[in-house]
């Protein structure tokens, strides 16, 4: 593949009727189709990504608000790489290099090192592992300390699922979740409800309409093999479930209407897998600490149902 192209080197699986990309850049995945459905909305292969659209987020999801926070007794200052609103958003390897170690065909392993550097001064060893199986897409972030001392880690993704429709409207989500989150206007939440009467109540089938979502949902029901399933139709009846083991406990929905290019704005539905809320630096909530040596692993998958 051509290693000139923006994203990087591109690395191609195929099983059956599915593709799959992933770029050197991020270990993002950059296009999933099924036949002639794009499952997932990706981007170009002489394009760039945006609005983070299939990258993976380590050591943080979401946002840290003026991206500060306090672990160990120490005090650390990130980058604020959302700098319009004041945080620090989607960690710290989204744009690195992920070199490519094992490719069997029907899997692909990329690696990346993140050294200690200002703000977040603990080294990481990181692993994603994308495999394609009979019934879909499954990934798996693995994620290493090799410091001497704790850290705090936290770990996302950000698939767009799309299905193939021109508008987020016309699709209709299901998401097993009895709490969301209310936030301000730099998008840091401002506590939790239960969405019990509300417009956020998803745990029915809802066509999205015109609703609007950049909202984080938990507390979330568990199917009998211990993890949660987010359910996205299309009208004609093509369908895509949303499997999350048990460490990914939150989820963000995102219609993208704050999206800078209008061309992409509700284009499709964002569905961000959490281990761990918006804001988990400052506040703790679900935030891991991994000691020295640990290992962290999480996985999510992305299981088409196209008549």
């Amino acid at each position: 593949m051509d290693a000139t192209a923006p994203s990087g080197k591109q690395h191609a699986l195929t099983l059956g009727d599915q593709d799959l990309v992933v770029t050197e850049a991020g270990g993002t995945l950059r296009r999933y189709a099924v036949g002639d459905v794009d499952v997932l909305d990706g981007f170009a292969a002489d394009g760039m990504c945006t609005g983070a659209r299939g990258q993976t987020f380590v050591p943080w999801p979401n946002r840290i608000g003026c991206g500060s926070y306090s672990f160990a007794g120490g005090e650390h200052q990130l980058p604020l790489s959302e700098p319009g609103a004041g945080n620090a958003i989607h960690g710290l390897t989204r744009w690195a290099s992920w070199q490519l170690a094992d490719d069997d065909h029907v899997s692909l392993r990329l690696t990346h090192r993140l050294h200690a550097q200002p703000g977040y001064p603990f080294p990481l060893r990181c692993r994603l592992t994308y495999r394609l199986l009979p019934q879909g897409l499954r990934v798996e972030t693995s994620t290493t300390n090799e410091g001497a001392g704790p850290c705090p880690y936290a770990t996302g993704a950000h698939p767009y699922v799309s299905l193939g429709v021109q508008r987020v409207d016309d699709l209709t989500v299901t998401l097993p979740a009895a709490t969301w989150y209310p936030t301000d206007d730099r998008g840091i939440p401002t506590g939790r409800r239960s969405v019990e009467g509300t417009g956020h109540d998803l745990r029915e089938p809802r066509r999205i309409g015109d609703l609007q979502l950049d909202t984080a949902f938990t507390d979330l029901d568990r199917d009998s093999d211990g993890g949660s399933t987010v359910r996205i139709c299309a009208p004609d009846g093509r369908a895509a479930e949303l499997w999350l083991d048990g460490s990914y406990r939150y989820v963000e929905l995102f219609t993208g209407d704050s999206l800078p290019d209008p061309a992409e704005r509700r284009r499709s539905l964002g569905v961000e897998p959490m281990t761990a809320a918006p804001d988990a630096f400052r506040s703790g909530d679900g935030l891991r600490t991994l000691e020295p040596g640990e290992t962290a692993t999480s996985v999510w998958e992305l299981r088409p149902r196209l008549p």
